[in-house]
């Protein structure tokens, strides 16, 4: 028979890893908004603006292209620790799994 426990500390990973995957989804999606700002950044004159809140302030090209490399590395680094992440989760995942099956073909 297959034990409460284990169908709860299954779903707790399932939920785990579901959140883990949306966080970096997010991140990914920004990431790759942050390299087509950077793209766009390198084809424009020297006028550039910056979106704060509602306004649209003019600010430094050199200054911006600052900014948004540090986003993008800070973004990619937190894109590889969720990925380290989610790789042993998965894997616990499935070893549980597999485990369940063996218990209910029993």
């Amino acid at each position: 028979m297959v034990s409460q426990e284990k169908l709860q500390e299954m779903q707790f990973l399932e939920q785990n890893l579901q959140s883990l995957m949306m966080q970096k989804q997010a991140f990914q999606m920004e990431l790759s908004e942050t390299k087509a700002a950077l793209k766009e950044l390198d084809n424009s004159g020297d006028d550039v603006f910056k979106l704060v809140g509602q306004l649209m302030l003019k600010t430094d090209k050199k200054k911006m292209k600052e900014e948004l490399i540090t986003k993008e590395k800070l973004l990619e680094k937190r894109t590889d620790t969720l990925q380290t992440q989610e790789v042993p989760l998965m894997k616990k995942l499935d070893d549980l799994r597999k485990e369940l099956m063996e218990t209910v073909s029993k």
